[in-house]
């Protein structure tokens, strides 16, 4: 083990997989250690998370509430470059990793950390997403992953190492599966998920009803974007995170967000994923609604047309790239006239627009409509499919 290292910073959940990793890298590195949990919207337990830390063998713990940073600087750029990985993961864990990274380095440097370590197992997309933060950030940090050293390589070892240490472990029977969760959706990985023909159990999902039993009756909500953002629900003028947050409550209890998927990890291997992403769904819906009305033709052909490099860049972790600093001042700059309403129907597990205004509307009725119009020339439409068609027709006339 490396002797040089004084002082590091752990990202901690208080799960069995980190709390075994604080214990061992005291151990092991003989070392300081720090700990560091970020709140953006897990809903798990944080009260007794610094006690059970110290308790570990932290010397000093972090518990930072970012989840108006995350939703604000993560979760919205995203959704303004309507970012979707093999057209239907919206990103969640993968928006996430990279905050929390940025929080963690910070911590280092406060601290005067010479390290920082992860949960993350090595054959995972996580580990990848945590460490290039991290090199992008402080090119000469120390990683710790100890998922990749120890020889603590089943469960069972864990629990024995726990046991042996002291560490209190889960009394309640484990989930066959594992989940992540945070303000934007919750995934559902391993386990009985890893058949991808056996359907993932029904008393799983956390945020959603299932859409056979959501109410009998549409819910209709409008929804009001400002250069791209979501600013307010039915009127109701909302933080970026509190935004998220009851769009998830309205979309959940109509069972909207739920997709099960089969993706291609960085890493090389395919893995199942099931998320559940209820305000993800009906924001991205609404917000290509409202760009319908607001953007130019060539504008939207070209950002579409990019949103596949977007979101690969976002799922392998380079968020602290140059190409994604350059991707994003593009898209920023096709949402300045991205302003407007947007009326949605929540209905068993679909979310359909039925309307939409803007003040910055490029959509005329006068331009558009079938009656009688004094702004097109119809006899116009013939030169300009003649023009367009000429290659087509001396392409067939050399092949006579």
């Amino acid at each position: 083990m490396n002797e040089n290292i004084k002082k590091l910073v752990l990202a901690y959940s208080g799960g069995l997989d980190t709390s075994v990793i604080l214990k061992w890298l005291v151990e092991m590195y003989d070392c300081e250690v720090v700990s560091f949990s970020a709140d953006i919207g897990q809903e798990e337990e944080l009260d007794h998370l610094e006690e059970k830390a110290l308790n570990t063998g932290a010397s000093k713990v972090y518990i930072d509430d970012l989840r108006e940073e995350f939703v604000r600087d993560y979760v919205f750029p995203a959704f303004r470059a309507n970012a979707i990985y093999e057209g239907q993961y919206l990103l969640g864990t993968s928006l996430a990793r990279p905050l929390i990274a940025k929080r963690q380095m910070e911590i280092a440097k406060i601290e005067g950390a010479d390290a920082v370590s992860h949960g993350a197992t090595g054959k995972g997309n996580d580990q990848v997403r945590f460490e290039l933060s991290y090199l992008a950030i402080d090119p000469n940090i120390k990683i710790i992953a100890p998922w990749r050293e120890w020889n603590l390589n089943s469960r069972s070892a864990l629990m024995e190492f726990a046991k042996k240490h002291g560490i209190p472990v889960p009394t309640t029977k484990e989930k066959p599966y594992s989940t992540d969760r945070n303000l934007l959706h919750i995934s559902y990985e391993g386990g009985v998920l890893e058949d991808p023909w056996t359907s993932p159990p029904e008393d799983m999902f956390t945020l959603s009803v299932s859409p056979q039993k959501a109410p009998d009756e549409p819910e209709e909500i409008e929804i009001a974007f400002k250069r791209g953002n979501p600013v307010a629900v039915n009127d109701a003028s909302l933080s970026p995170a509190e935004l998220l947050k009851t769009l998830n409550r309205m979309g959940g209890r109509h069972g909207i967000g739920r997709v099960d998927i089969v993706e291609n990890r960085f890493v090389g291997m395919k893995s199942r994923g099931v998320y559940e992403t209820p305000g993800g769904t009906i924001l991205r819906a609404a917000h290509m609604a409202v760009e319908s009305i607001t953007m130019d033709r060539e504008v939207m052909h070209l950002r579409d047309s990019l949103i596949p490099k977007y979101a690969e860049i976002v799922y392998n972790g380079f968020w602290f790239s140059p190409e994604m600093r350059l991707l994003q001042e593009m898209i920023d700059s096709t949402q300045k006239n991205v302003s407007g309403v947007v009326r949605i129907e929540l209905y068993k597990g679909n979310c359909r627009v039925l309307g939409r205004k803007s003040d910055e509307s490029i959509y005329r009725e006068d331009f558009a409509t079938f009656e009688d119009d004094s702004v097109y020339r119809q006899k116009d439409a013939e030169g300009f499919i003649r023009l367009n068609a000429l290659r087509l027709r001396i392409l067939k006339l050399l092949d006579k």
